[in-house]
């Protein structure tokens, strides 16, 4: 057959992406059949390297996938030189080829070879055929079939090139969401226990000091405390929900237990922004199934952005009912009226909105509302004019 090296060899990527390409021995099937040829290739080929990435051999020729030729060795060395194909239907005929060492090393008397370019326009190698006795190939009919086959390849080439660049991108993408994810639970889980501590230092220092300025101090230690664990659990929620447990409900029927856990949020509120008025009318009338505390937590962080984006000057009304067999829980502020454009990405995760504000948080308080209206079957419906912005939360009875 001639001289095949073991050389060693880094072009096992190119190898693979042809061999990923399905119609790839389907081609080769067609060559054959059509050609009456025995043996077909797609090689790689280089400067200074021929290696078979697929091959179709009725002739045992030897030739597999990996092996490799010395370039000197084939024609395919001139079809990258000239960018030319070099078609053969009887070698001991050709006038050209007759003395050629090429076709007496490798025993064939017809050979057809056509160059195979990327879309970017590198050459990326041939797509050969050879037999040892002579075919018609050197035919208008043969070199279109052979080119047409060159092009579907060169297009396949280049899919698999992108999907396996966006293969990567995406695995390192996921790579760093889970590591960014792991990392925001692990971080939450490991800040609750000293706050947890923060807390009942104020609470004690609340109780047992009767200095005025440390009692200040104290009431802000606790207020910030209750922020802080807000922020905990919107981290934890948005992490859980990344890493594939999403949002869980404990629910149970008690409109009277529900009732005073809205009214405990509206205390701690009170605690955390004492300046703020807030005209609460709670008229729960009818038990439903609901957590109560993921309710609690929605009201939370709504209250809280509404005290954020409202005018200090003007208070915040709260109005919680059962109506048509819904519950409903809406917020009011007066404040600007929210942008078309900002509105639309209210509920995205790490979105703010004030996003030129350093102090604004994580960006995570309304998206966890959103996840636990969601949950309950319900959603958040926000109505914004000149006057007032309202966010309700709606969620059926049943």
């Amino acid at each position: 057959m001639g001289s095949i090296t073991e050389k060693p060899h880094e072009f096992q990527a190119d190898i693979d992406a042809v061999n990923r390409i399905s119609i790839v021995p389907s081609i080769l099937d067609v060559i054959c059949q059509t050609t009456g040829m025995g043996f077909a290739v797609i090689a790689r080929v280089t400067e200074d390297r021929w290696l078979a990435c697929s091959t179709k051999d009725e002739l045992s020729f030897g030739l597999k996938a990996g092996d490799e030729l010395k370039i000197e060795t084939t024609f395919c060395h001139e079809v990258r030189q000239s960018y030319k194909p070099v078609v053969i239907d009887h070698v001991d005929e050709d006038d050209t080829f007759c003395n050629h060492p090429t076709p007496s090393l490798y025993g064939f008397q017809s050979y057809i070879s056509i160059p195979i370019y990327k879309k970017d326009k590198s050459f990326f190698g041939t797509l050969c055929a050879l037999d040892p006795k002579p075919a018609k190939v050197n035919n208008s009919k043969i070199i279109e079939m052979f080119k047409l086959f060159a092009d579907l390849l060169s297009f396949h080439l280049d899919a698999v090139e992108n999907l396996e660049q966006k293969t990567t991108e995406l695995k390192e993408e996921r790579e760093v969401a889970e590591l960014r994810e792991k990392f925001i639970a692990i971080l939450g889980h490991d800040l609750r226990n000293p706050l947890g501590t923060i807390r009942m230092c104020s609470d004690l220092l609340l109780h047992l000091s009767t200095d005025e300025k440390a009692l200040k101090y104290a009431s802000t230690i606790k207020s910030t405390s209750y922020r802080m664990q807000a922020l905990i659990d919107n981290m934890l929620d948005f992490a859980r929900g990344h890493l594939g447990d999403g949002i869980k409900l404990t629910k149970v029927k008690d409109h009277d237990s529900l009732k005073n856990t809205l009214d405990q949020v509206l205390v701690e509120i009170a605690a955390v922004a004492p300046g703020q008025e807030i005209k609460s009318t709670i008229d729960i009338r009818k038990s439903f199934y609901c957590d109560e505390d993921r309710i609690a937590q929605l009201f939370s962080n709504l209250l809280g952005n509404a005290i954020k984006h409202g005018y200090d000057n003007q208070p915040i009304e709260v109005k919680a009912y059962n109506e048509d067999g819904y519950f409903k829980l809406a917020i009011s502020n007066a404040g600007d009226k929210i942008a078309s454009e900002v509105k639309k990405h209210l509920f995205d995760p790490f979105y703010r909105q004030d996003s030129e504000s350093s102090s604004g948080g994580l960006g995570l308080g309304l998206y966890i509302s959103s996840e636990i209206a969601k949950a309950h079957g319900g959603e958040i419906q926000v109505d914004s004019t000149e006057e007032k912005t309202t966010f309700t939360f709606i969620m059926p009875c049943n």
